[in-house]
């Protein structure tokens, strides 16, 4: 007796289908789709699937989940809300959506990320009822990718290879087919790019850009800053020939449309190693005995055109960066460090704001317009700090007018002691700093807050290594070129702001700081023994400049200095005028870099068409310009700051026997931030190296708190630390924890 064979089924079950057919139909809610086009995005076509499909959506559609919308095309039937919102993501993989829909920020745990990224613009729905005390939801679809390049280390196999993102917020790796490795070696530091991340991929696909060179050599790390934000550090070569191509002469033909400033006394006060000189100030006394003070800006437009490939380069960038090394320019060097750099014993053409003031620092006249200077001197903040210190008592009486009036003869090259007996030009820089005292009284007075932040700076060998560090601070030199940098930036922006009909204009602004925000900032430093007045936005801004005046020299200052700023809403670039909080100006504008800073750019030739008696510009393409502008600025800063973490790890590297005193600025559940008092340079101890006890996380002590001992490691405690691990590449400082200092 044969044993009949055992038939096999021609029916191979979808799995999951009623799912998956929601799925498809949600996430393109809008659209309609056949039995066919569900077939194809499933990537099936035998008879026994298309069957099983078509059954699925009857069976659907009589459960009214989706609805017929014409013979055989079928849509979802949506029942809930969507909103939209961007992405945070967490190094854990979960995340938060920020929103203006909702009050607090929406929770979406790592399942429910659905291939979004961070800083991606998402669709999502929020769960009905509330979990854990928060409002939950779920990513239904990315509208809008934040970046599609980002910066890793590519690992090669024999037909494919993976890139592993630097960044601890990008989840996944990226797959890169063989053919498209750009010539890249097993473990090069790469450039990729993430083209193609469909449902049915478990890793996003994409193609190296660019081979960056081998992780932990200096301009690899420097290149790879710069690419993780989208930042170029070179010129395209045709930006490059335009700019250089450029006729950069001072002719007669284009003086004659200016107003002649050469005979004015005029300088520069610039950090000591500065290459581009982009403002200077002009100094005389008038017959009515008032006080004629030019604040010179480059008249960058006169070379930048709208429509070019310069300008085009120039938009983009936005703005410099600043690096620990180096600086990326937005505008070619023939620009940036010669013929829009207000160089000493050169004539340029410069856009300016002039002012006469009396004795108060009162604005009697003002005057915009492009003119024609010639720069006599150029100070470093440290020489004309000298003389503002050394102070030789120079009066009006003293110095004939005739002498204040003339500039120093220009085949003259004086050096910064020699500037110090001039009486000209000692005289200018003491009634400028008399009359900047005066004008920063006023703004404090005003409301006005005073955030001196100290700079971190790195003293460095001809190879790029740290050989030290050392704090930037402001004294009386750079808050004189400050008040009157803000003085034309207000002027320019009140001078247009107030015409009738309105005019459209770039302006910074500043909204108020956030109530909550100020509340978490008073329940920190309240436990240092400070107290905040949150009364009104008069007490407001002075219990803030009180605290930042009583923490200076202290342990916490740069805790608290950091935090201070943080609890400000965050200055940007827009037509909308709402005034600026942390100056007290009504109306500010950026005006005085446009060698660094494309917003001053616009403002320059707004100003001048306004002048030129022209109409309004149009709002929509300027704002679009300014939201361009602000986003670009908060890449560089991030940027900055991560060369910053990267200078500071490899300073520490030399440093690994040694034992640092430094203060708690941060406490999370996997351990503490300490900052290292002498150095500024901040590092993690990890609450698994914490061995003497289970140490647990105690939100609203700010503390890690033991679980036997009770022993406390707090917000602003003093410890002592040594360098446990430094890595260069993922730019983690690590410490090991000594103990408390003094104990």
């Amino acid at each position: 007796m044969t044993r009949k064979k055992k038939r096999k089924s021609s029916k191979n079950k979808i799995s999951n289908l009623t799912n998956t057919i929601l799925s498809i139909l949600k996430k393109e809610r809008n659209k309609s789709f056949n039995y066919k086009q569900i077939a194809a995005k499933l990537g099936v076509n035998d008879a026994s699937s298309r069957n099983q499909i078509i059954k699925k959506l009857q069976q659907l559609k009589v459960k009214k989940e989706i609805e017929e919308v014409e013979r055989g095309k079928f849509k979802a039937i949506v029942t809930t809300d969507y909103h939209t919102g961007i992405l945070d993501l967490s190094h854990k993989g979960s995340g938060y959506i920020i929103t203006d829909e909702f009050e607090d920020d929406i929770y979406i745990a790592s399942n429910n990320i659905n291939r979004a990224l961070n800083g991606d613009e998402v669709e999502f729905y929020v769960y009905k009822r509330l979990k854990r005390g928060r409002r939950e939801g779920e990513i239904t679809q990315v509208l809008k990718r934040a970046k599609n390049e980002y910066v890793g280390v590519i690992q090669v196999h024999d037909n494919y290879a993976f890139v592993i993102p630097d960044s601890t917020k990008m989840y996944k790796d990226i797959f890169v087919p063989i053919n498209k490795i750009n010539k890249a070696e097993e473990g090069d530091k790469v450039l990729v790019s993430l083209d193609d991340w469909t449902e049915k991929q478990d890793s996003p696909h994409g193609r190296v850009l660019k081979v960056l060179g081998k992780p932990g050599e200096h301009n690899t790390e420097i290149h790879s800053i710069l690419a993780e934000y989208g930042l170029p550090y070179e010129f395209p070569h045709e930006v490059e020939d335009y700019a250089n191509k450029l006729d950069t002469s001072i002719t007669k033909e284009e003086i004659k449309k200016r107003r002649d400033m050469r005979d004015v006394l005029t300088f520069t006060i610039d950090p000591k190693d500065a290459k581009d000189f982009d403002d200077a100030l002009s100094f005389q006394i008038l017959d009515n005995g008032l006080y004629e003070i030019g604040i010179h800006i480059a008249d960058v437009s006169h070379y930048v055109k709208p429509e070019t490939v310069l300008d085009d380069e120039a938009y983009e960038r936005a703005t410099s960066v600043y690096l620990v090394d180096r600086v990326v320019p937005m505008l070619p060097e023939i620009l940036s460090n010669n013929a829009c750099s207000l160089r000493p014993h050169e004539e340029k053409y410069t856009f300016s704001a002039v002012f006469q003031l009396n004795d108060k620092a009162e604005v009697i006249n003002q005057w915009f317009g492009r003119t024609v200077t010639y720069s006599d001197a150029r100070f470093a903040y440290e020489e004309a700090q000298a003389i503002i210190e050394n102070n030789p008592n120079v009066t009006s009486s003293e110095v004939e007018r005739s002498q204040i009036n003339s500039t120093i003869p220009k085949e003259v090259s004086l050096t910064g002691k020699e500037y110090q007996t001039d009486k000209n030009i000692a005289f200018a820089v003491l009634k400028l700093d008399e009359l900047a005292k005066i004008m920063r009284r006023k703004r404090m007075s005003s409301g006005a807050i005073s955030f001196d932040k100290v700079e971190v700076k790195f003293n460095l060998d001809k190879d790029n290594n740290p050989t030290g560090v050392y704090f930037k601070t402001s004294k009386d030199a750079n808050k004189l070129i400050e008040e009157f940098m803000l003085l034309a930036n207000r002027k320019v922006a009140e001078f247009i702001g107030k015409q009738k009909p309105p005019k459209t204009f770039v302006y910074r602004v500043h909204d108020e700081p956030d109530d909550s925000k100020l509340g978490a900032l008073q329940n920190i430093v309240g436990r240092f023994g400070y107290k905040l007045n949150f009364k009104d936005r008069k007490s407001t801004s002075a219990s803030l400049n009180n605290l930042l005046k009583d923490v200076v020299g202290k342990k916490e200052q740069n805790l608290v200095d950091t935090l201070a700023i943080r609890s400000m809403s965050k200055a940007e670039y827009t037509t909308h005028n709402i005034g600026h909080y942390g100056l007290a100006f009504d109306y500010y504008s950026h005006f005085t870099s446009p060698i660094r800073r494309y917003p001053d750019v616009m403002a320059h030739r707004l100003l001048q068409h306004y002048l030129d008696g022209g109409k309004s510009a149009n709002e929509e393409v300027y704002e679009d310009k300014c939201n361009h502008s602000s986003n670009m600025e908060y890449l560089a800063t991030k940027a900055e700051r991560d060369s910053i973490k990267y200078m500071q790890i490899k300073f520490m590297q030399d440093h690994q026997d040694e034992e640092f005193i430094g203060v708690i600025s941060g406490v999370t559940d996997w351990g503490i931030y300490v900052e290292i008092i002498t150095n500024k340079c901040e590092g993690m101890v990890r609450v698994r190296d914490i061995t003497d006890d289970h140490y647990e996380f105690d939100e609203t002590e700010f503390a890690l708190i033991g679980r036997n001992t009770k022993n406390m490691y707090q917000l602003g405690d003093e410890v002592v630390v040594k360098v446990k691990n430094t890595d260069l590449v993922k730019k983690h400082l690590d410490f090991n924890l000594i103990g408390k200092h003094g104990e």
